[in-house]
C-alpha cells in the first residue's frame, strides 16, 4: 500500500497483548500519544469525546454491513470482519460413540444429545475460564442470549440502557437459567475453570469433551491439526428449531480525528483494509469472515468452509458482551459478566441471582 503512496510513512506501535489492546490505547491517549490509525480498537471511549472520525457513507461503500455497531448513529469503526461468537465445534466420533448421528436442530433435541453423552461417560461441554481468560467461561451465556434473548428483541441492550428493560426481566433470566442448568445436569467440565484460553482448546482437541462453544476464529486452528476425529459445526439450538448465529461486524481501524495528517491516515486505515493480501492473511491465521463485498477467501479446511455455512444459513444476531456500538454494556461491565458466568460455571448462581448481580453492575458502572 505503502508503494503506491510513498509519501505516507507508517511507524508500527504494538500493544503488550492482544488483551491490552483498548487499555494501552487509553493510556497512549492521556499521555497525548493516541496514534493516527488503531486497529482492533473499540471505539467506545473515544468516539464520545470526539477523538474518532466519523466515517463518511461513500467511504463505507465498499462494506457488506456499512452500518454495524454505530455510536450515536455513526459510524467509526471499519466493519470489514464478521465473527460468529459463539458456534458449537462438536467432536463427530464422541458424537457417533454416544449414538448421535446428527447435531441437535432444537434446545430439547441437544438435553438429550448432554444425557447421552454422558451416559457414555462423555463430558458433553469443553470450557475455559481460568487465569486471564475469564471471558472463556461466559461463551455459553452468550450463545443462549443470543438464540433466546436477542432473537426476540435484537435492541435489548439498548432498551436496557434506556432503562426500558432490567437482567432481572423474564426473558433474560430464562435464558441465563438454561445456562445454570446445563451446570446442575453435569454437562459443563467445572475443570474448565482452572484453564486459560490455550488449555481449553487442547482440552477438546485432546478429545476431553464433545462439544467446544467458541469463536469462528478456532476454525483455523481445528483446520491446521492432525486428528483422530473429524470436526462440526452448529449453531446454538434454539426451543423451536430457527436457526440464529450470535456474530459481531467490526475490528477494523479507527482514526484519530485530531490526526496531524487525517487524509493520510484515512487512506492508509481503507486500503490497509481492504486489501485482499492483507485480509488473506488474517483469513489464513484467523479464519476471518471478510465482510468486504467482492472479496474471495483463499482455500481453506472444513471447519472453516462448515462455519461459512452456518454463519449463511440462518438469522444474525448480536454477540452479547461484544457489542461496541449503542447497544453495547456500558464500561466495564463485560468484565463482570465473565466473572458472573465462572460463578454459575462453578454452581454458585442461577439465573434469577446472575440477572440480579448483573443489574447492580450496571447500576455501578451507570454510577448510581
Amino acid at each position: 500500500m505503502t508503494d503506491r503512496h510513498p509519501d505516507i510513512h507508517v511507524k508500527k506501535i504494538v500493544a503488550p497483548s492482544a488483551g491490552e489492546r483498548n487499555a494501552y490505547a487509553k493510556q497512549l491517549l492521556a499521555s497525548g500519544q493516541l496514534p493516527d490509525v488503531m486497529q482492533a480498537v473499540a471505539p467506545s471511549g473515544f468516539a464520545e469525546s470526539g477523538r474518532l472520525y466519523a466515517w463518511r457513507e461513500k467511504e463505507l461503500a465498499a462494506y457488506q454491513y456499512p452500518h454495524s455497531n454505530p455510536l450515536g448513529g455513526k459510524i467509526y469503526q471499519l466493519p470489514y470482519n464478521t465473527q460468529p461468537t459463539p458456534l458449537v465445534y462438536y467432536n463427530k466420533k464422541l458424537f457417533a460413540r454416544a449414538g448421535i448421528t446428527a447435531p441437535p436442530k432444537t434446545y430439547a433435541e441437544l438435553l438429550a444429545d448432554g444425557a447421552a453423552l454422558k451416559a457414555k461417560g462423555i463430558n458433553p461441554f469443553v470450557v475455559g475460564g481460568g487465569g486471564k481468560d475469564a471471558f472463556a467461561a461466559a461463551y455459553l451465556w452468550i450463545a443462549l442470549v443470543g438464540a433466546d434473548v436477542y432473537r426476540e428483541q435484537p435492541d435489548f441492550l439498548a432498551q436496557r440502557r434506556a432503562d426500558k428493560v432490567t437482567f432481572s426481566d423474564p426473558v433474560f433470566v430464562k435464558a441465563t437459567q438454561k445456562f445454570a442448568d446445563l451446570v446442575e445436569k453435569g454437562y459443563i467440565d467445572k475443570a474448565g475453570l482452572s484453564r486459560d484460553y490455550p488449555s481449553t482448546e487442547k482440552a477438546f482437541l485432546d478429545g476431553k469433551g464433545a462439544m467446544y462453544p467458541m469463536g469462528s476464529w478456532f476454525a483455523a486452528s481445528a483446520d491446521a491439526k492432525t486428528l483422530p476425529f473429524d470436526i462440526g459445526v452448529f449453531a446454538w439450538p434454539t426451543d423451536d428449531g430457527t436457526t440464529v448465529v450470535p456474530a459481531y461486524t467490526g475490528g477494523g481501524p479507527i482514526v484519530n480525528a485530531h490526526a496531524k495528517n487525517l487524509e493520510a491516515a484515512k487512506t492508509f486505515a481503507l486500503e490497509f483494509n481492504q486489501n485482499a493480501a492483507n485480509n488473506d492473511v488474517l483469513v489464513k491465521s484467523d479464519a476471518a469472515i471478510i465482510a468486504i463485498k467482492g472479496y474471495k477467501p483463499p482455500a481453506m479446511g472444513p471447519v472453516y468452509q462448515d462455519t461459512l455455512k452456518v454463519l449463511r444459513s440462518g438469522k444474525v444476531a448480536n454477540a452479547f458482551t461484544v457489542e461496541t456500538g449503542d447497544d453495547a454494556l456500558l464500561p466495564g461491565v463485560s468484565d463482570k459478566v465473565f466473572a458472573i458466568a465462572q460463578q454459575i460455571v462453578a454452581g454458585k448462581t442461577d439465573g434469577a441471582q446472575a440477572g440480579r448481580l448483573l443489574d447492580q453492575e450496571w447500576a455501578k458502572a451507570d454510577g448510581r
